[in-house]
């Protein structure tokens, strides 16, 4: 018990310690934990050995209850619409990076058998990892991440054949290996590493092909019906006890249950908890589950990551640097190069085609199943297998470096529709809105439906697209080119709103605009209080912050709620909004881009005089309201 406690202690602690420094300097949680393990394992030696092996196994919960939570936020109806990336992307980049090992690994000398069989291990990469990083940065609803998703999805079905598969591609036997499989077939054990005796538990050892696959075919859909039909009722039934603590055992035995069940018929657990999730997934129960797995994944692949750490042999890695890491990259670069191809083919361009190359370029942890598989059915070598599992690790390693890879080049591209040109602009107006997002689409509409024409830009082409399909005009291009807005009517206009996404390139347009139409009145839409102030140097005349009267009518609703009547709230709400603005304008005289606003002297005693201010100056006007409340009052809404 001691020993179980002492290694609970490490882990935990490496974990606490490690991860919230590894995230802090922007490497990520992965990262993290993976240093985690290489520091208590490798470097320290307070772990390791058969303990961590076990323990390794264990942690795969982890990848098992990720994979059932994803089910759940996947109807069935959006299964089937991924189908054609599933099949599409997915199943080209398993096959093409398949034969492109393969062909690496024949080049090198070695039997087609097992060139193929490491081409199939290395075709997967990491659900784990890479689910995980897109969900911290998150970038799973892009483009590139969702097209990561279904490749991995892909994969993860993918094991179930290639397990299936890989027993044809084994080598002769040598002689003492056959007599110690005659020895099991005699007496019916399995004999491990360590010299126990443990039983076989399968329900298809033994069993003719069709026999097998009436098992499998039967599991899956005991797992199905079990989801439509049984887990409603255990769930009401369980609701009735009212113990908090029975959701969360009722949802650890469904995907343990799940697991178990998968492992008798020699399936993938994780398939099986992906489908379980994905016939739950519009069940009413959904959030329920997701609430109690979550912290239970969250801790499992945390583990998984620390023993993949703790679990490399530097011993053998020093020994074979060169070939490891060399072996490590080249995948890398193969996989990386195979899924540019593949991306561009299927229409991703930008930041999207760079995380989807990046993301994916390396080995998997289902690659650790396979190697280990590989290895009982004298499919690869137990020397290569060892070096194998060494260049997994070491990919996996890479892969934190590659999102921060991403990072770097994503903030040096432009997403820009690069085969679609600016429209030709043959309009002007008195009004140029630039920006038809969420807050331009309000500006516009009331703006035309007060019967003032407008001219609207936006670089978002499926956004004109969709204005269009509501008979609503507007002109696609970038909103900061001079050409773009000259066409528009720059020198003619009136009044120009800039409600651009982007606060780099709202403070750019409104500049330009400034410069070239000293007259003109600019409305501009800030982000937060620092964007105000550079839109007030810029030379917008308006600034409207996205969020400040959503805001304060959100406050006006608190302060009726708390007994205040309809009038003393709007009179409140008023005197803010006119403080506020009187406010901004002091403070952005003292506002300087050089110094950090916290640590601008003037700025902060200014700002504290202004809030004392605020706070005599509310308290004045609920006095005057309260003795001066009309008899009938009309607040807008």
């Amino acid at each position: 018990m001691e020993g179980f406690l002492f290694q609970a202690s490490i882990y935990l602690a490496a974990a606490v310690i490690a991860v919230p420094l590894a995230s802090r300097l922007g490497l990520g949680s992965v990262l993290g934990y993976l240093v985690a393990g290489i520091a208590i394992g490798p470097i320290l030696g307070l772990v390791g050995g058969h303990e961590t092996a076990e323990l390794q196994h264990f942690a795969e919960f982890g990848v098992v209850m990720m994979l059932f939570l994803i089910g759940l936020e996947l109807e069935p109806q959006a299964l089937w619409a991924m189908r054609h990336r599933l099949l599409g992307l997915g199943g080209l980049q398993i096959t093409l990076t398949t034969l492109a090992v393969m062909a690496g690994g024949m080049a090198l000398g070695q039997p087609w058998s097992v060139s193929l069989a490491i081409g199939l291990v290395f075709a997967l990469s990491s659900t784990a990892i890479v689910l995980q990083t897109l969900s911290e940065k998150g970038l799973m609803q892009t483009g590139g991440g969702r097209s990561s998703f279904s490749v991995l999805l892909a994969q993860d079905i993918a094991v179930i054949p290639m397990l299936a598969f890989l027993p044809l591609l084994a080598l002769p036997k040598p002689p003492d290996v056959v007599l110690g499989e005659t020895l099991k077939r005699a007496t019916g054990t399995i004999v491990n590493e360590q010299g126990a005796h443990e039983a076989a538990l399968s329900l298809v050892q033994g069993l003719p092909g069709w026999g097998v696959t009436l098992v499998t075919l039967g599991a899956v859909g005991a797992i199905v019906l079990t989801g439509v039909y049984l887990i409603r009722p255990v769930f009401r039934f369980i609701h009735a006890a009212r113990l908090r603590e029975m959701y969360t055992a009722l949802a650890l035995l469904i995907v343990v249950g799940i697991a178990f069940l998968m492992n008798l018929v020699g399936l993938s657990p994780a398939l099986g908890a992906f489908l379980a999730g994905v016939v739950l997934a519009s069940s009413e129960f959904r959030h329920e589950l997701e609430s109690d797995i979550s912290p239970f994944k969250g801790l499992l692949l945390g583990l998984f990551f620390i023993t993949v750490g703790s679990g490399i042999n530097f011993s053998i890695l020093f020994s074979n640097a060169i070939p490891v890491f060399g072996l490590a990259l080249t995948i890398i670069f193969i996989k990386g190069s195979i899924l540019y191809i593949l991306g561009r083919i299927f229409e991703l361009r930008g930041r999207d085609l760079w995380l989807f190359t990046l993301s994916l370029a390396q080995a998997g942890e289902f690659g650790f199943v396979l190697i280990s598989f590989s290895g009982q059915q004298h499919v690869i070598p137990r020397e290569m297998s060892e070096l194998l599992l060494l260049v997994i690790a070491m990919s996996m390693m890479i892969t934190p470096l590659l999102f921060i890879l991403y990072d770097w080049v994503s903030h040096r591209i432009v997403d820009t529709v690069e085969s679609q040109e600016p429209d030709e602009i043959d309009t002007k107006g008195p009004i140029i809105i630039a920006g038809i997002g969420r807050f331009g689409q309000i500006v516009n509409r009331l703006v035309r439906s007060s019967g003032f024409e407008t001219v609207v830009l936006d670089h978002d082409l499926a956004a004109i697209q969709r204005m269009r399909r509501f008979g609503i005009k507007g002109f696609f291009g970038d909103p900061s080119r001079p050409e773009l807005l000259h066409a528009a009517g720059l020198r003619e206009a009136r009044v120009l709103v800039a409600a651009l996404d982007d606060p780099e390139a709202t403070v750019q347009l409104v500049t330009f605009a400034r410069r070239e139409r000293p007259d003109l009145h600019i409305i501009a839409r800030a982000r937060d209080r620092t964007h105000v102030f550079r839109l007030y140097q810029a030379g917008a005349d308006d600034i409207v912050r996205e969020l400040f009267d959503s805001s304060l009518r959100a406050g006006r609703y608190v302060l009726e709620n708390m007994g205040l009547t309809e009038f003393e709230a709007a009179k409140l709400e008023q005197t803010f909004y006119q403080h506020d603005r009187h406010s901004v304008r002091e403070l952005a005289a003292l506002w300087d881009p050089t110094i950090p606003t916290v640590e601008n002297s003037a700025y902060i005693a200014r700002a504290k005089e202004l809030e004392k201010d605020l706070e005599t100056m509310l308290l004045s006007r609920l006095e005057e309201a309260t003795d001066d409340i009309p008899d009938k009052i009309e607040v807008p809404s």
